[in-house]
């Protein structure tokens, strides 16, 4: 990858499952200053938490056998859908001009998941991606392994 470039102006989304922080640098590419322009959570509590009581059975014929149906994954559906909502509102973003170049920061199961969503109008604006997680990291250190990258 060519050195990572913080142009004035530019987006950074840096998002997982269950957090999203789009990112506008005021600064240049010398001295970038990136300012929180939008945050999304999602309330994602574990699976374990959002389940039912038990897998559900289903008989197999006449025989006496009873199989466990698997549990629904919905910690994986609702960071699906989180994945939906960002795309969505790149799109938004996007559709009004608000950005012309972003560079992508995620996990690379999240990042590819939301390639898959991206509407063509944001897709043609991508400037990079990074598969990593920074959603936990300060602005600051944002900016620093940005300008490492």
């Amino acid at each position: 990858m060519t050195h990572l470039k913080l142009k004035h102006g530019i987006w950074v989304l840096v998002a997982d499952g269950e957090k999203a922080l789009f990112l506008k640098n005021r600064g240049d590419t010398k001295y970038p200053n990136l300012e929180v322009v939008r945050e999304m959570e999602q309330d994602n509590p574990p699976t374990r938490e959002q389940g039912s009581d038990r897998p559900g059975r289903s008989s197999d014929g006449p025989s006496i056998h009873r199989s466990a149906v698997d549990d629904t994954d919905w910690h994986r559906i609702a960071k699906e859908r989180f994945a939906d909502e960002i795309a969505a509102r790149l799109y938004t973003f996007a559709h009004a001009g608000d950005f012309r170049e972003i560079i992508l920061v995620a996990p690379p199961l999240v990042l590819g998941e939301l390639r898959k969503k991206l509407h063509k109008e944001v897709d043609v604006r991508v400037a990079a991606e990074i598969a990593k997680t920074l959603t936990n990291h300060s602005v600051s250190d944002i900016e620093t392994i940005l300008m490492a990258a």
